[in-house]
């Protein structure tokens, strides 16, 4: 929400010069001089008329319709020519230790705030896998449905790895995206045998989809050869995090490599409140006309 701004606020010294000539530079009226005059001259000058204030006000308003009193907000305009990221998790029972699932839930929600212009999708795998949410741009639905993804949701006994892989590359079957990349996180190895891991990478090639993969753990929770050769041969890149540091640091690099060089539109909207002060100067304007014909019938 924009706030109350003028396009032309030096118009105000206006009323600054409006204030110093009714002080120094009185209008000049032929007078006809009576007894006690300079005692009514005085008197008139130690009280304002309420015609003197009005006048006051009514080019205060005059000035402040000028000035252009306008409320701007930036509107920005998405589109989709930025990425699409798949992003596949491990919920199995190990990602239960030291709390490592909560951990990486949270990195991964501020990766997925600062991707303002990409299409995101979620796939949770463990005994079995499957997507939590297809690509998308409503990032608010996939964050509140990550925030509720706990371990065990999809099992806790095995890790469904190529499975996970296989189906999120699914999901840009009808995809013409220019930059298709999936970010695959575990802790272990694939015990489940749903899906041989060629047919998985395969597919991710058919598509076109950059894989990075990150292991995270101590070594030997996770097989390095395979995530390392899944990376490669689709064209990502293989991490391995063995701390909350270095995981928010995998994080951060993915979002540098694959930086969206496509930005929204965005343009300026502009609610203009002239009419306002102007309306008021003129009520006030034709009062005081009024008064003046006003007197001149009485006289």
């Amino acid at each position: 929400m924009g706030h109350l701004t003028f396009e032309y606020p030096w118009l105000f010294i206006l009323i600054l010069i409006y204030l110093l000539c009714q002080k120094w530079c009185p209008a000049r009226f032929e007078t006809i001089l009576l007894p006690g005059a300079d005692t009514l001259a005085k008197l008139a000058k130690k009280r304002p008329t309420s015609k003197g204030w009005i006048r006051f006000t009514a080019f205060a308003l005059l000035v402040t319709a000028l000035a252009s009193p306008v409320i701007k907000n930036e509107v920005v305009l998405e589109h989709d020519k930025g990425y699409e990221i798949s992003l596949i998790l491990d919920a199995s029972g190990s990602m239960a230790q030291n709390n490592k699932f909560d951990i990486v839930k949270k990195i991964v929600t501020q990766f997925v705030k600062e991707r303002k212009h990409d299409k995101i999708g979620l796939t949770i795998f463990a005994d079995f896998a499957y997507v939590a949410v297809p690509l998308t741009y409503d990032k608010a639905s996939l964050l509140r449905l990550l925030d509720k993804v706990e371990v065990g949701i999809a099992g806790t006994h095995r890790t469904a790895l190529y499975e996970a892989l296989f189906m999120s590359t699914k999901l840009f079957k009808n995809s013409h995206a220019r930059r298709k990349i999936a970010i695959l996180l575990t802790d272990g190895m694939d015990n489940a045998g749903t899906v041989p891991l060629e047919v998985a990478i395969k597919t991710a090639k058919k598509y076109g989809i950059k894989v990075y993969t990150i292991g995270v753990g101590e070594p030997g929770d996770f097989n390095p050869y395979v995530l390392r050769k899944i990376a490669d041969e689709t064209g990502g890149k293989y991490f391995e995090a063995d701390s909350v540091a270095k995981l928010k640091a995998v994080y951060k690099e993915i979002d540098r490599l694959e930086k969206s060089e496509i930005k929204g539109n965005r343009y300026i909207k502009k609610r203009y409140f002239y009419m306002w002060p102007l309306s008021a100067a003129l009520l006030l304007m034709g009062l005081l006309a009024l008064g003046n014909i006003g007197r001149k019938r009485g006289v």
